[in-house]
């Protein structure tokens, strides 16, 4: 079905469509042509190989980054002054998932960026190569393997399986049936003592205008089996700590997601005289990181009980507080804690009864620029100025603990450069280990894409079916030939 035969759709989705998938039976371009629909131009974009398969592309090109497991032969490539990820799928796959994660992205969800679709490949000797699905890599991001190479905290597995618990909630809201969820097609992202979850494979989802308890149940029980046998395999590596209980963590999914789709969707039940509980549960939900734009209230039947649900959710309380004042656009939990910061700078500094946007001008300047200003150059491409600024606020605290005094900021930032940061390096070694076992992973059999097709619920549109969509129409997207 093409999204415009689903017009009850969030409108946002609908428009952002800007790739039609095209029919394998039908006859392609001929073998000069190459074709490249983009969300931006971008000329440098034809100034790479693509007449070779993506195995083959010269070293130079590409940037050696921990990759995580998947289906496909996946590389990431500098383009300019951007590093994309490039993964080798066939036209249809390619094509549909390009769109599905347009109209992911204008719904403000937390998926890759898709930047462009490259179709009609050819090698030197005419024979047709496979399409390449282009989305900018997501900076500061780590697949869970990368992160279990490193020494990381006992409870990291019970993190990263909350930020997936978050990051289903937010799809299945939005109408999104995954299809495929695990681990391995999830990027995660430091954020503050937490981690950010953002979808990287969309292959097998749909987006429809609400699942059914029986979608979301399959999404569920699949991320549990899934994320369960992800953790053994971490575990026969000794990459999992002894203790972890690969099992429980599984079932920890379930429960969190159940706990926090609850917590959003749930009608409560209030007397007259008990309106106040509704503060509450607004309150809550902002503590959960979700601003409520709509309330839907109504009387019982027995006229006595009001019921109250959220309408809408949206996720990033904090950080649209944060980005109002400062222009810092950072990760939830990250916008929390500086936000607190911005607090107690503004009560240490006998202001609380200034205009807050001013006295967030002179925190940004005196207190938070000139702490990140410190990351070490090397540094600068592993670790987000929030998340440093935050981390070295937690050193500081554990520093003035053991001294029994407060640090200055610059000695504790001295510090945490010195004993903590060097975490956050992988060494070549390492990256290229985790690479191997990524490229281990490589079907790329034409099969796997009729068998997705057939448990994810989606199939390419019929051949000679229309959806009345011309990318070359779309104001949103750029459509190459060459």
């Amino acid at each position: 079905m093409g999204i415009t035969d689903n017009p009850q759709l969030d409108p946002r989705a609908l428009k952002a469509t800007s790739v039609k998938a095209e029919d394998p039976a039908t006859p392609g371009p001929g073998p000069s042509t190459l074709k490249i629909t983009a969300a931006s131009s971008d000329p440098k974009m034809f100034t790479l190989p693509w007449e070779k398969p993506l195995a083959t592309w010269p070293p130079e090109l590409l940037v050696n980054l921990p990759r995580g497991i998947s289906r496909h032969i996946v590389r990431f490539v500098h383009v300019g002054d951007e590093v994309y990820a490039m993964k080798e799928i066939t036209r249809t796959v390619a094509e549909r998932e390009y769109e599905l994660l347009r109209q992911l992205q204008k719904l403000n969800l937390p998926t890759v960026q898709p930047i462009a679709v490259v179709t009609g490949r050819h090698d030197d000797n005419g024979e047709p190569l496979e399409a390449i699905l282009v989305t900018k890599h997501l900076r500061f991001s780590m697949p869970y393997r990368a992160l279990f190479a490193r020494t990381l905290r006992p409870d990291t597995a019970e993190r990263l399986i909350d930020a997936l618990a978050v990051l289903m909630v937010r799809l299945h809201l939005a109408g999104f049936y995954w299809g495929d969820v695990s681990l391995s097609n999830v990027l995660f992202l430091k954020d503050a003592d937490a981690f950010s979850a953002f979808l990287v494979d969309a292959e097998t989802g749909d987006l429809q205008i609400e699942l059914t308890a029986g979608q979301r149940e399959y999404d569920i029980d699949l991320a549990r089996t899934n994320i369960i046998g992800e953790l053994m395999d971490l575990s026969s590596g000794e990459l999992l700590p002894p203790d972890v209980d690969e099992i429980s963590i599984g079932n920890r999914l379930v429960d969190r997601y159940h706990s926090l789709w609850s917590a959003l969707t749930d009608t409560d039940n209030f007397s007259p005289n008990e309106m106040w509980k509704i503060e509450k549960r607004v309150n809550r939900l902002n503590e959960l990181g979700f601003d409520v734009d709509e309330l839907e209230m109504k009387t019982a039947e027995d006229g006595k009980r009001v019921l109250v649900r959220p309408r809408v959710v949206d996720a990033g309380y904090a950080n649209r507080r944060l980005l109002r004042l400062t222009g810092l656009d950072v990760q939830e939990n990250q916008a929390r804690r500086l936000l607190n910061d911005l607090d107690a700078y503004r009560a240490s500094s006998w202001r609380e009864g200034e205009d807050l946007e001013i006295v967030a001008t002179d925190w940004m300047r005196e207190v938070f620029e000139p702490t990140v200003r410190m990351i070490p150059r090397g540094y600068r491409s592993q670790i987000e100025p929030a998340q440093f600024f935050h981390e070295v606020l937690d050193h500081r605290w554990y520093m003035a603990e053991k001294a029994g005094h407060d640090v200055p900021m610059a000695e504790a930032v001295q510090s945490y450069i010195k004993n903590v940061l060097p975490q956050y390096q992988l060494d070549t070694k390492t990256v290229n280990e985790l690479n191997a076992d990524a490229d281990a992973g490589v079907v790329d059999d034409e099969y796997t894409y009729d068998d997705a097709s057939n448990n994810g619920a989606h199939t390419a549109p019929a051949a000679g079916h229309d959806d009345g969509y011309n990318p070359e129409d779309d104001p949103d997207a750029a459509v190459w030939a060459h």
